[in-house]
């Protein structure tokens, strides 16, 4: 008589999301300062293309995820009790944590004088080829086709037609149900083909990372020296000092849990500088955290595009104060104000997308400030873009738990018992008889 007995093969243990992300950064790191101090360019040719690649591949799929996912997130809210008290309870913490955020980045720039002592000129801008204003703004909102939206990937348009298409599926009811499988089947394959994606993250950190020690070296921070770390100095505030503070006090649950759950995706939008590449991941890591899916699958997607404490809160309000202190113009009290108001409203003009140049033309021209300032920046932006982005992704998490917790939704099991990376998922063992 034979006796079977089960073994599972033992794999080699993979390392945990963050770790490789952290690899990959330092190993970018030292290519960069390879290529850049032999002049390698063909290490900074391979560098440029992996990264580029790597972006290249998130902006493939923002399109069609971003209308998906508003669509499905607006029909979503169906089954979710009160849909209407929490869309307008997101919105309100939208606000005031934008709020908060400009509220810092003024307070910083006043108090450093970024533009003082670099020894820029107004001669050293130059306009940038587009620009925002409220006219194109809120112009641009509505789409002239269906297409174009798409193929120039301006993101604004399609949130408004999938926001469209949502409140028309819910009018329809049960006659739009057929549409409404199919937009969550497509969904899913988006989400699943961008998850490949994002298990490429730490391949793309060293040619990001790498090609822009390569490209910029460590000099160019020498002129923006203070304007680089207001901008770092004011995000970190915001991420480590504002969210804990709303999640104790609001919420009141462990902020070290919040950061423990959230970040792989805070990690991945540092190194992609997308909210909308990285809004997979923050859907993923926000369920996670104890916010109820269906919530979270309406919250995730609006925050991607419209949810910039990074890009339209801090940087605008300091870059403001750097532009008019470089070409001489004094600011009041007024446009302060200003600068605060187009941070709350303005800020779905960045759309979740790499930069933040259109939130910034739009402050300026608000403002009255020269355009010429936007050039003075471009060269620093990619190192700028990291934190504001992972600020951005933070908060885009933060803000649906924050409600879910106030108004009883929040599984508090979940959120105080998670810890794994949620990239990675157990493997499958091989099992012998």
């Amino acid at each position: 008589m034979s006796v079977s007995t089960n073994t599972q093969s033992k794999l080699p243990p993979r390392a945990p999301f963050w770790a490789q992300i952290l690899a990959g950064l330092v190993l970018g790191v030292l290519l960069g300062w390879l290529a850049r101090s032999q002049d390698l360019s063909w290490l900074v040719t391979t560098l440029e293309k992996v990264g580029g690649t790597f972006i290249g591949l998130l902006k493939l799929a923002v399109a069609p995820l971003v209308f998906f996912a508003i669509l499905v997130s607006i029909t979503n809210l169906r089954k979710v009790n009160n849909a209407a008290r929490l869309a307008s309870r997101t919105l309100l913490w939208f606000m005031i944590t934008s709020l908060i955020a400009v509220a810092i980045g003024l307070v910083i720039g006043l108090v450093t004088n970024p533009g003082a002592g670099t020894g820029l000129t107004p001669a050293d801008g130059a306009e940038p080829e587009n620009t925002g204003s409220w006219i194109d703004f809120l112009t641009g909102i509505v789409p002239t086709d269906v297409i174009t939206p798409f193929t120039e990937l301006n993101v604004l348009q399609i949130v408004f037609m999938a926001a469209v298409a949502g409140v028309a599926a819910l009018q329809l009811g049960e006659k739009a149900q057929p549409i409404l499988t199919l937009s969550e089947s497509v969904l899913e394959l988006l989400q699943k083909a961008l998850w490949w994606v994002i298990r490429l993250a730490p391949l793309g950190t060293v040619g990001l990372i790498g090609n822009a020690i390569a490209t910029y070296g460590w000099d160019l921070i020498g002129k923006y020296a203070t304007f680089t770390a207001d901008i770092y100095a004011g995000c970190l505030l915001v991420l480590f000092g504002v969210y804990p503070a709303l999640l104790a006090t609001v919420a009141k649950v462990n902020p070290v849990q919040f950061f423990k759950g959230a970040w792989p995706a805070i990690q991945l939008a540092f190194v992609s500088r997308s909210s909308v590449g990285t809004m997979p991941l923050t859907q993923k890591v926000t369920e996670r955290l104890g916010v109820p899916k269906e919530y979270a699958s309406f919250a995730v997607p609006f925050g991607a595009t419209t949810k910039m404490d990074g890009c339209a809160a801090i940087y605008p309000a300091i870059a403001a104060i750097f532009v008019a202190q470089i070409f001489d113009i004094r600011l009041g009290v007024g446009d302060y104000l200003l600068i605060a108001f187009v941070s709350v409203v303005g800020s779905a003009a960045t759309a979740g997308l790499t930069g933040a140049t259109v939130m910034l033309t739009l402050t300026l021209s608000t403002l009255g400030l020269p355009m010429e300032g936007v050039g003075l920046l471009l060269a620093i932006d990619p190192i700028l873009d990291m934190i504001r982005t992972a600020t951005n992704v933070a908060g885009q998490a933060l803000v649906p738990v924050v409600v879910s917790a106030r108004e009883g939704l929040l599984d508090r099991e979940a959120y105080d018992s998670v810890h794994a990376s949620p990239v990675d998922e157990p493997r499958k063992v091989a099992v012998a008889a």
